[in-house]
């Protein structure tokens, strides 16, 4: 076995690729203020922002049907499930 094509772990590359092919992405519901359309999106079509209160915490996307950018608060339970699913994440910091 080749260390350096395992990352080290003793587990062949092929082998670690070969145990993806059964996942399944995570995909999330949402909807479209504007257009009122109701789809799946993956967690690479979504952005979340977390500010320092409830009103700078937000996800974001756009509407595959209508094209609108598309901007929801998010919740606590909201900010769980999507950095759990692979949502990329940005912190903002406030300047005070």
């Amino acid at each position: 076995m080749n260390e350096s094509a395992s990352g080290g772990r003793g587990v062949p590359a092929a082998g670690a690729i070969a145990g993806l092919r059964g996942v399944t992405p995570v995909v999330f519901r949402a909807g479209c203020p504007d257009c009122r359309g109701r789809f799946e999106l993956t967690a690479s079509a979504l952005r979340l922002a977390i500010g320092a209160s409830r009103r700078t915490t937000f996800y974001s996307f756009t509407c595959p049907e209508c094209g609108a950018a598309v901007r929801k608060p998010a919740g606590e339970r909201i900010v769980e499930l999507l950095t759990g699913g692979g949502v990329r994440t940005l912190r903002l910091h406030s300047t005070v």
